[in-house]
């Protein structure tokens, strides 16, 4: 046993928790550089997460108008104490960023930072009282309640100019308010505006900039007169935002907050007792706790050094990943699915078998992975550390993970309707004739466009660009309204630099029938490749035919890429149009544009396919489909280089081809 190391081990540890001991706990901070749920938060019932950020007032109701909301960080936040003869105040910072789309000219109301005890929005609040206080308590001592407010529109005599920051106390009337027409700063641009106040010495400072400014950078917009914040706030006060609407509207969202400030809970009584009594206990606890990890560490080293560990180090791994989900135990999962019970299998595939389980009193999926998958450390981990990180309405939801005697587990949200393809061809197991609900048409659109929504996501919307690489109608699930959300991201990928575009592997991963022929020749994917499997999905989806099962050598002749262009070249190609979709729901201008958009993306040239921008802007109306020529154009590589206006964007490297080894179907 070393025991020099452990005694420079208890001698750290010692000296970390007597300083521990001596200082007290002095700052209550949270940070949300996005909201992915409500769980910290506390939301009034016209407020909602929407798209990753705090909605305060309704974003996607028809009408929008005539609102009031508010969104306070759950937990309350103590903002004075009584000490001697003086209230001891505490100083705080918040940096948060705001984003005001205006929906009439001007936008209306305004939105503003708030601290109060009562979280309850006042009735009648919509409108100029911007859900601060509303005409019967305006002026009073009832509130209770501080507000910076960043004002939209000029409401009524006393109020500011369209484009305002004022402090309020208990009133919609400001004690302070400064213009921003001088400013670079246009609260209801429709742009991200970054704001950070600070409370320090009795005084409030504001600052300002549109958001890809720095803090040091940003502009002063207001310095409040001298505020004893004790004298009209309670001790304990909440900290979060309130908007509001009228005739005139705007979108009012807040896409990250940041806070920090002193703790002055009254703590200090028990100090001289920790230092008295608990630190030896804690030495003693240390001296013990140090054997006991050194025992620990000594007999894992020796477990993970040994044969019959599977997967040696996969855990460090994980731990390396930025934003690795929970880690769950093998009884927890075992106990959640029945013991992985027959009675609640959900499907098979090559990677393993999923499950339906109760875990913490909520539906899950289970996937265990096959010991038989050849690759099903690496098809782990890359789910863990890839979809992990990421968070999108259209992606599935990885919660957790295990991993213990051998088993590989994956926890997952629970998709009541199951996977695209039972939809679209039946299950399997039961027969192609197996009775599913038929999707209708604007479901089917739904699906295609949630769908895209995510790869763009993937491609250009994370923090570093992820490749799919096994897009196809099983791993599409469908919550219980038949919202689209791409899950197994087995074979996924994360490309580490923005700039770089390809994933290059000895072996072609993927899907025969969704694989773009240039696949078996450069032994990379990229964002071509996902493109052109989209592509097929889309065909699919809307023709309810298999894509097809065939490989490269006779050119895909059998596939549903081959099928619907021949169509388009006979100008029929609403006569792909899955046969079981009533003709009175079906848009035929709809259709041909959704179809010629998948024959876009399926072109044999990675270079003439749309970037998935250009997808949901097709899909949205706000485009038209690419030009596609009547005949499949015959696939060569090198394939011809784009022209100079798209070469920039380009994802392959012209005439580079990398050989492969082998071929993994899915």
């Amino acid at each position: 046993m070393h025991l020099p190391w452990l005694v420079k081990y208890q001698y750290a540890a010692t000296l970390f928790f007597v300083t521990i001991a001596l200082t007290k706990v002095s700052c209550f901070q949270f940070n949300f550089p996005f909201f992915p749920d409500d769980s910290n938060l506390w939301l009034s019932k016209s407020s909602s997460i929407l798209f990753d950020a705090i909605i305060v007032t309704p974003d996607i109701i028809d009408p929008i108008d005539h609102y009031s909301g508010r969104v306070f960080y759950i937990k309350p936040y103590q903002l004075w104490k009584e000490k001697s003869n003086q209230n001891q105040i505490a100083s705080f910072n918040t940096t948060f960023v705001l984003n005001i789309t205006p929906e009439t000219t001007p936008g209306g109301e305004g939105l503003a930072f708030i601290l109060t005890s009562d979280r309850t929005v006042p009735e009648n609040s919509d409108g100029q009282w911007i859900g601060i206080v509303n005409a019967t308590s305006n002026g009073t001592s009832q509130p209770g309640i501080l507000a910076v407010e960043f004002d939209t529109r000029h409401s009524f005599t006393e109020d500011g100019p369209d484009n305002h920051v004022g402090i309020n106390i208990n009133s919609i009337n400001s004690i302070q308010q400064v213009s921003l027409m001088n400013n670079r700063l246009n609260l209801s641009s429709g742009q991200d505006v970054k704001i950070h106040i600070q409370y320090i010495n009795d005084t409030i400072s504001v600052f300002g900039a549109m958001s890809g400014t720095s803090e040091e950078s940003m502009e002063t917009l207001l310095v409040s007169p001298p505020l004893n914040l004790s004298s009209f706030l309670q001790k304990e006060v909440y900290i979060g935002f309130s908007a509001s609407t009228s005739n005139y509207t705007q979108r009012n969202s807040v896409r990250s907050w940041d806070f920090s400030g002193d703790d002055i809970r009254d703590d200090d009584k028990s100090l001289l007792w920790v230092v008295y009594v608990g630190v030896p206990i804690v030495i003693v606890l240390i001296i013990i706790g140090g054997l006991v990890i050194f025992f620990l560490r000594w007999q894992k080293i020796r477990h993970m050094e040994g044969p019959e560990d599977a997967y040696p180090r996969i855990e460090d791994q994980i731990k390396y990943s930025t934003m690795a989900p929970k880690k769950y135990k093998l009884r927890e999962l075992t106990k959640a699915t029945g013991g992985f019970s027959l009675q609640n299998k959900l499907g098979q595939g090559g990677f393993g078998t999923v499950y339906k389980g109760l875990l913490e009193n909520k539906e899950v999926a289970v996937k265990r992975v096959s010991k038989n998958s050849r690759q099903g450390k690496q098809e782990f981990l890359a789910e863990v550390t890839t979809i992990g990180s990421l968070h999108h309405r259209n992606l599935v939801k990885l919660i957790g993970w295990c991993y213990e005697n051998r088993e590989l587990l994956l926890v997952y949200e629970f998709m009541p309707n199951g996977s695209l393809d039972k939809y679209l061809f039946g299950d399997k197991d039961c027969g192609d004739n197996y009775n599913f609900k038929t999707l209708d048409w604007e479901t089917r659109r739904r699906v295609i466009n949630g769908v895209a929504q995510a790869l763009d996501y993937l491609h250009d919307g994370c923090e570093k660009r992820v490749l799919h690489r096994d897009i196809k109608a099983s791993n599409i699930m469908l919550d219980s309204d038949y919202n689209a959300k791409l899950g197994d991201f087995g074979l996924a990928r994360t490309i580490q630099k923005r700039n770089e575009t390809h994933h290059s592997t000895k072996e072609i991963a993927g899907t025969p029938g969704y694989m773009a022929p240039e696949t078996f020749l450069i032994g990379r994917a990229t964002v071509e490749t996902d493109v052109y499997a989209f592509g097929v999905l889309v065909l699919e989806v809307v023709c309810g035919k298999r894509p097809g099962n065939v490989y490269a050598q006779d050119e895909y002749k059998n596939s549903i890429v081959y099928r619907i262009w021949d169509l388009y070249g006979k100008g029929k190609v609403v006569g792909g149009v899955d046969a079981r979709l009533k003709k009175e729901e079906i848009v035929e201008e709809e259709v041909n544009c959704v179809l010629v958009l998948g024959l876009a993306c399926c072109h044999p040239n990675p270079h003439k396919r749309p970037s998935m921008r250009t997808v949901l802007q097709v899909l949205n109306g706000e485009a038209a489909p690419p030009e596609v020529p009547k005949e499949r154009p015959v696939f060569m590589w090198p394939a011809m280089p784009p022209s100079f206006k798209d070469a920039e964007d380009s994802s392959l490297i012209q005439g580079t081809i990398t050989p492969f080894t082998e071929i993994t179907g899915r």
